[in-house]
């Protein structure tokens, strides 16, 4: 049978898979979609508009058992990113295992655990940090593919499946079998795996607060955003209070939910659920009450050095490559969808009069207190005027209600630099790229504290993230986070400063 990208049965059958399975086909990904389908076509020998219509009926879940099997393509191994399993072994399992100290239980899922390396690997670590406690470990392994599954309980795996794994950890977990490795019998009879779509809100299997800590690694980027909101919000149901969340490298929860704490510890970025008593603040901050500020930025810092200061004392040669003033483009709009008129305050900002800017939000209604937008343009103003300690509280109150702001904590990153704090400021930044990789100001500031400390390998590679994404960076948030200057300035500036580090500029 003929078909292309653009027959309304590839349309059709893509809708049902995002629905049903919950995975999400780009563009680039229609042909393989096509190819599937037309190849179930040929195998079932039915026409496209029967055979799409039984995928539709209750009658077809051994048919999409099977699709799930040719639609998921898992590369996986044992130990993979290990910073995530340090953070298991060393902070999630102690924590959790003291907060079930009274029943001595600790319930673990790999969801989308693919041929079993991340739930064996994860009983293998639970094991060396539990030891001789008489404690009782559930490890469960859950996905869609059932024939991955079958070698997940096979427990029989090739050398490259173990090329993360040490000689000292293969020799104690693997016996040799011609050519391949098979896990060791203790370990695989501590794991248990079940064939488990997680696009269903199987209420039998989502219980509320069953789960202490659930790994979801690199699942969430197949899911459409819909699916995916929807498996996040199946995971603080039916994790404990308290509970850990870890996710790919290339996956977060910006969007998606506000049931967690974003964790940073191991060079890794992982979640704990909120506790029934970690309420979002919304309380009102009196930072509309603050006095004007007059002064120029250049007398109210205190001499210690931030990146508002690097920037502004980098102006005259960054104004010199570029032959222009360092502002922000005119036709720059504020961000987000506002409630409140504050037109005139990112007009202020766009002509860096800061602390007019700061009077003009002072006169919103008080309810305005407790609008996203109105404070991180407070924080930013507060950071642009010299007033830290004011720009500081803005970006708490601010994580108190979305804690995933990543813009909130790359101006605290400038709060912790201007502080004499360098180390708290690389962590905010790195949150803040973690949490939006596409955010270019982040990427300059690591570039120039690195290169302060002369590590210049990492601020050539900070700085050439920031050159290649402010080619790309939304206007309004040049506007919002550029510290005065535009595109071309910033470009300017990351040039030079790779020049200086001994990098190329192109």
């Amino acid at each position: 049978m003929s078909l292309n990208v653009a027959s309304p049965h590839v349309t059709r059958f893509r809708a049902l898979v995002e629905r049903k399975l919950g995975l999400s086909f780009a563009a680039d990904k229609q042909d393989f979609l096509a190819d599937v389908l037309r190849s179930r076509l040929e195998k079932t020998g039915e026409a496209g508009d029967i055979y799409l219509a039984l995928l539709e009926s209750p009658a077809s879940g051994a048919e999409w058992s099977l699709l799930g099997e040719l639609l998921t393509v898992p590369e996986t191994y044992f130990f993979r990113h290990y910073d995530q399993f340090r953070a298991f072994a060393e902070v999630a399992l102690p924590d959790r295992m003291r907060a079930r100290q009274t029943t001595g239980r600790l319930s673990i899922l790999s969801a989308g655990c693919a041929s079993g390396e991340e739930p064996y690997t994860l009983a293998v670590l639970a094991q060396e940090v539990i030891g001789a406690l008489p404690w009782d470990v559930s490890t469960l392994g859950v996905d869609i593919n059932p024939a991955i599954l079958r070698k997940a309980v096979e427990g029989r795996y090739s050398a490259r499946a173990l090329r993360q794994t040490s000689a000292e950890m293969q020799q104690k977990l693997f016996s040799r079998q011609h050519n391949d490795y098979v896990i060791d019998e203790a370990i695989r009879k501590a794991v248990r795996f079940e064939e488990r779509n997680l696009a269903d809100d199987d209420t039998s299997f989502w219980i509320p607060e069953s789960f202490d800590i659930i790994f979801c690694r690199n699942v969430l980027i197949y899911f459409s955003a819909e699916q995916a909101q929807a498996l996040v919000d199946r995971f603080a149901r039916a994790l404990a209070p308290g509970g850990y969340l870890f996710l790919g490298h290339a996956e977060n929860l910006r969007g998606l939910s506000q049931g967690f704490h974003v964790c940073h510890t191991h060079e890794t970025f992982y979640y704990r659920r909120r506790a029934s008593d970690e309420m979002v603040r919304k309380e009102p901050i009196s930072a509309f009450e603050a006095p004007p500020i007059s002064t120029p930025l250049e007398d109210v810092l205190d001499g210690s050095i931030s990146w508002v200061e690097a920037i502004r004392s980098s102006s005259e040669r960054v104004q010199s490559l570029v032959g222009k003033p360092a502002r922000a483009s005119t036709n720059a709009r504020a961000p987000g969808k506002l409630h409140w008129n504050l037109a005139p305050a990112f007009d202020l900002l766009r002509h860096e009069r800061f602390a007019e800017a700061l009077a003009a939000i002072r006169t919103l209604p008080p309810e305005a207190a407790n609008d996203l937008d109105v404070i991180l343009l407070q924080a930013v103003l507060y950071a642009h005027t010299g007033k830290l300690g004011e720009a500081e509280n803005a970006c708490r109150h601010l994580l108190g209600i979305d804690e995933l702001n990543a813009g909130a904590q790359y101006i605290l990153a400038l709060c912790c630099e201007g502080n004499g704090d360098n180390d708290a400021a690389i962590s905010h930044d790195q949150t803040a790229i973690y949490l939006d990789p596409g955010f270019a100001m982040p990427h300059l500031h690591l570039g120039l504290l690195a290169r302060r400390k002369n590590d210049l390998e990492t601020a050539r590679r900070e700085l050439q993230h920031a050159l290649t994404l402010f080619e790309r960076e939304e206007p309004s948030r040049l506007l919002l986070f550029g510290g005065g200057f535009g595109r071309d300035a910033l470009l300017a500036l990351c040039r030079a400063e790779l020049i200086a580090c001994g990098g190329g500029a192109s």
